[in-house]
C-alpha cells in the first residue's frame, strides 16, 4: 500500500504561508513521502502450440458443435506473431510465457527438422520462458537439451541442422520438477523478470515445470535416469527462494489442465475438472497466476470460485497457437502486491484455411490478423524445403459414412491398426494396438482422393518403430482392463478382426467382455502375437504389460507401414466402427 503521508505536513505548509511569522528553527519540515504509480504488465500465455508453424487445417471451434458449430481460421506462427506484438504494445511492460508441448507431435514443416524451426519461430516472436511439458521429451532428454543450447549433434535417427545451423533458443526452458541422477534439475526451475527501475521497480517470477506422470506419456528410454517430482510441493517449496530474490508476483507456468464445460472466455470454471485441480488445491496462496495446458482446452477460471483461500486464475489457450491468453497483471511497487489481474482468451484468427466445401473464412465478428512479414519468410524457408516430402502422394482414400470417433474407437486410428497388422504379418501377428495419443490429425483426402505424404506423417509424427511380441491371452486381457480402469488416460486402437465389449457400470478389472480374434473368444491361456510401436512396447500410456511379451520382433516404421498400407490398392476405404461395442456410453 501507499504510505500516508506525515501529519506534521499540512502545519508546516500552514506556517511558511505567512511571511510576518518565520517558523521556529526547531520545527524541520519532514519529506513528502513519494506515491508510485501501480506497474501493469503485459502478460501473453500460450501452450501447446505442436510445431505448427503453418496454420492447423482444423478450425478452432467458437461456439456450438456439430454441424451448428461455428468456427475460425485460427493459428499459424506469422500469425501468432503479429497477435503478441499487438498485444504487447498495450503496455509498455511485457512478457510471454508458454506451458509446455511447444515442440513435438508436430507437423511436417517442423518435426521434419526436429522442431528447430518453432525454435526459430518463437525466437523471433520473442517468448520467455516455456515450461517443458511431456512432449519435449519426445526425443529424450539429450535432443531436448541441444533443442535448448543449439549446436547439430545427432541424437536421434534424423538428421540436425538441414536447412541452417540451429543456435538454440533465445529464451530458457525451465523444469523445476525434473533432475537427474545428481539430484540438479536438467533445466532451472524458475526465472525472474524485472521491470522498470529504482523504487517503481516490479520483479515477477515464474516457476516452471511438467506433469508429474510425463515418463508415462514418452518413450521410457527417453527419460531414463530423470526424476519427475510431485507438482505442487515442487511448486511450494520455491515460493520463500524467489520471495527472498524481489519477486513480487509469482506465476506458475505448468503443463497440467484442466477440462470445463462453459465458453473460451467464460471464467465461471463450469462444470471444472481435470488432474490440475488436485494440484491447485495444495498451492501455496500467495500464487497470482498459473498458466496450463495439456488438455488441449481453452478457459479462464477463477479459482477464487472453487476455493476463496486461493484466488488465482487459471488460463489455458487452447493447442496450436490458434489462441492466446492476454493477461493483465497490475502490481503495487512499494506493497509489492498484486492490486488487480484481468485475463481474456484471444483467437489468433487468421486469413482462411482449406479450398472449396472445406474452406472455412474469417469471422467478422472477429479480428483477423497479418501474417508478420519476417516470421512468414522464415517459416516459408521450411514448408519449401519440406514440400518435396509433404507434397508426395502416397495413395488414395475413400471416406466412410461420418463417424464421431471416441476413445477407443476411430476411423484413422482403426486404419492405423490394420496398417500396422498388415505390415508384420511376417513376424506371425494377429493383433494390433494403437495408442489413441499417437493419432495427431485427422485423413482428409483431397477431391480425387488422394493423401500426402505431408498428411500421413502430420497424423503419425513420432517415427516409431513397430514390434510384435507373444503375449498370453490373460495379458491381452489385462491390456483392455488398464484402458477403461481409470487409472490412465490412454486408450487403444484395435485391428480388424479383433472385437470386444466395454460395461463402464461394472467395477474395475470386469468392465472388458467378448474379447475375441475372428470370431473366436479370447481364451486366457492361450498366446497370440500382437504388434505395437514402441512406444507401447516400452509401457507409454502406462501400459506396462505391454513390456512383459517375448519373443520380439522389430519391424517397419509406423509412417512407412501407413504409406504402404494406403497403396496398397487403388482405393484404400477407411474401416468403419464398431470394434468397441459399448454397453454404456463411450464418455462414462
Amino acid at each position: 500500500m501507499i504510505k500516508t503521508p506525515s501529519l506534521a505536513v499540512p502545519f508546516v505548509a500552514l506556517l511558511s504561508a505567512c511571511a510576518t511569522v518565520p517558523p521556529p528553527a526547531s520545527i524541520a519540515q519532514e519529506p513528502v513521502p513519494e506515491v508510485f504509480a501501480p506497474v501493469t504488465v503485459r502478460i501473453i500465455g500460450i501452450n501447446d502450440f505442436h510445431g505448427n508453424i503453418e496454420p492447423p487445417s482444423r478450425a478452432f471451434t467458437v461456439r456450438g458443435s456439430g454441424d451448428d458449430a461455428v468456427r475460425a481460421p485460427a493459428g499459424g506462427g506469422a500469425y501468432l506473431a503479429s497477435a503478441i506484438a499487438a498485444t504487447k504494445a498495450k503496455n509498455e511492460h511485457s512478457m510471454v510465457i508458454s506451458a509446455g508441448d511447444m515442440i513435438g507431435g508436430s507437423p511436417i514443416a517442423s518435426s521434419l527438422f526436429l522442431d528447430e524451426p518453432t525454435i526459430g519461430v518463437m525466437n523471433r516472436i520473442g517468448i520467455d520462458f516455456n515450461a517443458v511439458g511431456n512432449h519435449e521429451f519426445d526425443r529424450g532428454a539429450g535432443e531436448l537439451q541441444r533443442i535448448q543450447k543449439g549446436g547439430c549433434e545427432q541424437n536421434t535417427q534424423r538428421e540436425p541442422c538441414q536447412v541452417e545451423q540451429y543456435s538454440g533458443a533465445d529464451f530458457q526452458f525451465l523444469a523445476a520438477n525434473v533432475t537427474s541422477q545428481d539430484g540438479q534439475t536438467i533445466f532451472p526451475a524458475y526465472g525472474i523478470k524485472r521491470f522498470g527501475s529504482g523504487a517503481s521497480e516490479v520483479a515477477i517470477g515464474v516457476i516452471g515445470l511438467t506433469l508429474e506422470d510425463t515418463p508415462t506419456l514418452v518413450t521410457p528410454s527417453g527419460v531414463e535416469g530423470l526424476t519427475f517430482a510431485e507438482e505442487s510441493s515442487t511448486i511450494n517449496a520455491l515460493i520463500p527462494r524467489l520471495k527472498a530474490q524481489g519477486a513480487d508476483a509469482i506465476i506458475v507456468s505448468i503443463h497440467q489442465g484442466l477440462f470445463t464445460e462453459v465458453g473460451y472466455n467464460d471464467s465461471s470454471c463450469g462444470g471444472v475438472s481435470g488432474a490440475l485441480l488436485e494440484i491447485l488445491a495444495k498451492l501455496d496462496p500467495s500464487v497470482d497466476l498459473v498458466i496450463s495446458g495439456h488438455t488441449h482446452r481453452a478457459y479462464i477460471c477463477d479459482h477464487g470460485a472453487i476455493d476463496p483461500a486461493r484466488s488465482f486464475l487459471v488460463t489455458s489457450a487452447a493447442s496450436a497457437g490458434a489462441l492466446l491468453t492476454d493477461i493483465a497483471m497490475t502490481i503495487d511497487p512499494v506493497s509489492g502486491e498484486v492490486v488487480s489481474l484481468e485475463a481474456d482468451n484471444v483467437i489468433v484468427q487468421n486469413g482462411g484455411i482449406g479450398e472449396g466445401e472445406r474452406a472455412v473464412a474469417p469471422l467478422s465478428e472477429l479480428a483477423t490478423y497479418s501474417p508478420d512479414a519476417d516470421v512468414a519468410a522464415y517459416v516459408a524457408r521450411y514448408t519449401e524445403a519440406a514440400s518435396e516430402f509433404a507434397n508426395r502422394g502416397v495413395g488414395r482414400i475413400a471416406r466412410s459414412p461420418s463417424q464421431s470417433p471416441n476413445r477407443q474407437d476411430s476411423p484413422v486410428g482403426n486404419l492405423i491398426a490394420d496398417a500396422q497388422l498388415g505390415a508384420t504379418k511376417g513376424a506371425g501377428a494377429q493383433i494390433a494396438f494403437m495408442n489413441a495419443g499417437g493419432v495427431r490429425d485427422d485423413l482428409v483426402p483431397s477431391d480425387d482422393g488422394t493423401i500426402t505424404f505431408g498428411q500421413i506423417y502430420s497424423v503419425q509424427p513420432f517415427s516409431n518403430t513397430l514390434i510384435t511380441k507373444t503375449f498370453t491371452g490373460a495379458q491381452v486381457l489385462a491390456l483392455l482392463e488398464k484402458q477403461v480402469d481409470g487409472t490412465i488416460r490412454g486408450s487403444l486402437f484395435v485391428s480388424d478382426g479383433f472385437t470386444y465389449s466395454v460395461d463402464m457400470t461394472r467395477e474395475p478389472g470386469g468392465r472388458i467382455s467378448a474379447a475375441a480374434l475372428n470370431g473366436k473368444a479370447i481364451e486366457r491361456d492361450l498366446t497370440y502375437r500382437v504388434t505395437m510401436n514402441s512406444f507401447l512396447a516400452s509401457g507409454g500410456d502406462g501400459f506396462e504389460t505391454f513390456k512383459q511379451g517375448t519373443d520380439a520382433v522389430v519391424g517397419p516404421l509406423d509412417l512407412d507401414a501407413l504409406e504402404a498400407w494406403i497403396s496398397a490398392v487403388d482405393v484404400r476405404h477407411l474401416p468403419g466402427m464398431g470394434r468397441v461395442k459399448f454397453l454404456t456410453p463411450a464418455d462414462q
